[in-house]
């Protein structure tokens, strides 16, 4: 195709962060795998480039942009959409482009870009994207760091125990507020009801039961739009934080591993805890309590924050920088004369390109809460002679290059993995597993917002890490093979445990997993439209995105379940 030549110079446009929040449902410790929720706690950036001074306003599921700053017009559309790579501008914006020849041309999945060749594009890629996303990214959330070491020092001066708690809430609420605005009222109103419950019902054994009756009915009126849905989305990653954390309280309570009901100071500095408040992750009670004793500062803890900030701002930049552009800057498998014949493969290599850009913004979320917790105080283990700071949130190999679709769902968020099996999954049990694989999907949704796409994804999810579960635990005894979704202790009875035919089938299993991840990706791909952001992704958006990959992923997991039966 003859393409005009355009004069354009590539400058980088101002970052605005969105509000990420980890949103995963993990794997319980159970021989049942629960469903899983690729969370979106990512999003886009919520308007055009703006003062980095102003507070974000993006929400942290389904940001959305600030309708004072949106230009009109068709074109002005197309420029915003060309801005919205996740998290960051992408390194090819037209809208701030002059003076510069290059060749303006058509993206290989089919979306008008400025497309430069291999050569040019990496000239231009760390200039043009990977420093200035980093350095943005910084200015997003330095003074929410800041804000974590101050506390973490105050903790060191000895200060009263009410002090200590009252000084987090405050962190924890200019936090809020720096990021949210007004809006975090309907946060404040949460923890308020949570406190008001737990006081209520301090002489009962069943608080955790009412605690959680009562987060349902709140967040569900709020799905049921009692609040406007805009404002609603852009409270949910802090909601569920609140909503964890007093529900893990409460059950802790009725276990007797917290003795009495906290005092209102306390309970709210565990809320509130300004280390995790805003990109999480969870912590039990006892982890807060122990960040608030103020342990000494050491060289291992500055190591781990600095460690988790890195990787966070690699995550960032490679979810920005490289995984909307993987094909065919990055593998060149030469994607114009791809197209051409053969659209499906196209598509498939498309959803990847966006699953790899959803995988990786996830990842700096999970180490950014990591040095978020960790530089706060939280987040260790007391060894013989000194801390270990082993927060971890996610692990990226395993999603990656994964085993199983198993390993994918626990991997993805540790901490939320442990406080849906401890919290949900295993005071559900008692209604029977399936109905506790059901209660711990309800839960994992209205978490995460009752939204199409991500009910869909969760209930996919569950199908497919079943049927993987079931399948491979039938071939492990039929074999006598290590070829379970988890991995064989070193004493198992197994006969057949490194043979070359095992590691073929394990290594098929995780090209299988590597598959779903790409077709469940494909729903978080960036070209949609302003209305299908502010609404939520509805049936018709789901429905068309899995149509374009002829529903390969669940046909593949009911052919599985098939053999399944068949060979049992």
């Amino acid at each position: 195709m003859n393409v005009p030549r355009a004069e354009v110079l590539l400058r980088p446009a101002p970052l605005n962060l969105p509000l990420l929040l980890p949103s995963i449902l993990p794997l319980p410790s159970s021989s049942v795998p629960a469903p899983l929720l690729p969370s979106h706690w990512l999003g886009r950036p919520a308007g055009p480039p703006r003062d980095l001074k102003g507070p974000l306003s993006a929400p942290p599921w389904e940001p959305q942009l600030v309708p004072a700053l949106r230009p009109a017009g068709e074109a002005a559309r197309r420029r915003r959409r060309r801005w919205r790579r996740r998290c960051v501008p992408g390194p090819l914006d037209l809208s701030f482009l002059t003076a510069r020849s290059i060749h303006l041309s058509i993206h290989p999945w089919g979306s008008a870009m400025a497309t430069f060749s291999r050569q040019e594009f990496f000239q231009q890629l760390l200039q043009g994207c990977l420093l200035p996303t980093a350095q943005q990214g910084l200015d997003q959330i330095w003074l929410l760091l800041a804000i974590c070491l101050a506390c973490r020092l105050l903790w060191r001066l000895g200060l009263p125990s009410y002090l200590k708690h009252a000084s987090t809430v405050a962190g924890g609420f200019f936090s809020l507020y720096h990021f949210f605005q007004l809006h975090m009222v309907w946060v404040v109103l949460l923890s308020l009801l949570c406190y008001l419950v737990l006081f209520l019902c301090r002489h009962s054994s069943h608080r955790g039961v009412f605690l959680s009756v009562t987060i349902l009915i709140y967040l569900l009126m709020g799905e049921m739009h009692m609040v406007d849905t805009v404002t609603w989305h852009k409270m949910r990653g802090a909601q569920m934080i609140v909503a964890m954390k007093a529900v893990s309280l409460s059950f802790d309570l009725d276990r007797g591993e917290v003795g009495a009901v906290p005092s209102p100071v306390e309970f709210m500095g565990y809320l509130y805890f300004v280390g995790t408040i805003v990109f999480g992750p969870w912590i039990p009670f006892h982890s807060y309590l122990q960040a608030v004793q103020g342990r000494p500062l050491s060289r291992r803890w500055l190591q781990k924050v600095a460690r988790s900030l890195a990787l966070a701002l690699l995550c960032l930049v490679l979810s920005t920088c490289v995984g909307p552009y993987l094909f065919p800057y990055f593998i060149p498998l030469d994607g114009d004369r791809l197209l051409r014949n053969k659209k499906r493969k196209a598509r498939w290599l498309r959803a990847y390109e966006s699953a790899v850009s959803f995988h990786f913004s996830n990842y700096f979320v999970g180490f950014l809460s990591e040095a978020t917790a960790t530089l706060a105080g939280a987040g260790f283990t007391e060894e013989k002679d000194h801390l270990e700071w082993d927060l971890t949130v996610s692990k990226p190999l395993n999603v990656e290059l994964p085993r199983s679709m198993v390993e994918v769902v626990t991997s993805w968020n540790l901490p939320m993995s442990y406080w849906l099996n401890n919290y949900v999954f295993k005071n559900a049990l008692r209604l029977g597993t399936f109905s506790a694989v059901l209660v711990t999907y309800a839960a994992s949704a209205l978490l995460h917002g009752f939204s199409f796409h991500l009910a869909a994804v969760l209930l996919s999810l569950a199908f497919i890490t079943y049927v993987e579960h079931v399948l491979r635990k039938r071939l492990a005894r039929i074999l006598s093979a290590c070829v379970l979704s988890k991995r064989c202790p070193p004493d198992c009875s197994h006969q057949h445990r490194l043979g070359l035919g095992v590691r073929a089938l394990n290594l098929l299993f995780g090209a299988l997993a590597i598959f779903h991840l790409a077709y469940l990706g494909s729903l978080f791909d960036v070209d949609v439209d302003d209305t299908t952001e502010e609404q939520g992704y509805g049936m018709a958006y789901t429905v068309h995105k899995w149509s374009e990959l002829s529903w390969a992923s669940h046909w593949v997991t009911f052919g599985c379940w098939i053999f399944y039966r068949l060979i049992g």
